[in-house]
């Protein structure tokens, strides 16, 4: 009932910058995080960064000062905008949202939900 649908990746050189997008849909009620996490191959998904709808922020220590993340609450969208790229940068990118559905009548659901992946590539 609530997907994530990312877009933005593609390949990009060493040094070179991409923004990624993520727009959630769906019976929402309210969006509490929102995430961008990747995964190399070979390695475990790791985050990249989450930020809240409050917009409290957290940033993995290897991402801080190259990537921003933000969000647009009325589009239910967060960015990544991720500059001074590097071949270790590559990866499948996932957005993820914690998702509150429902109502006061019938009741709140919370739900985890993970985009399908947008795969970043940075290479000469």
């Amino acid at each position: 009932q609530v997907q994530l649908v990312e877009s933005g990746g593609g390949l990009v050189q060493p040094g070179g910058s991409l923004r990624l997008s993520c727009a959630a849909s769906g019976s929402i009620f309210r969006i509490n995080a929102m995430g961008w996490y990747r995964q190399a191959p070979g390695k475990q998904r790791e985050l990249v960064a989450v930020i809240t709808s409050a917009g409290r922020i957290n940033y993995a220590d290897s991402m801080k000062g190259r990537f921003t993340i933000s969000r647009d609450n009325d589009k239910n969208t967060v960015y990544v905008e991720m500059n001074s790229l590097k071949p270790e940068d590559t990866a499948v990118y996932y957005c993820n949202a914690a998702v509150v559905t429902g109502a006061i009548t019938s009741g709140y659901k919370y739900f985890e939900v993970w985009g399908q992946g947008t795969l970043v590539t940075v290479n000469s």
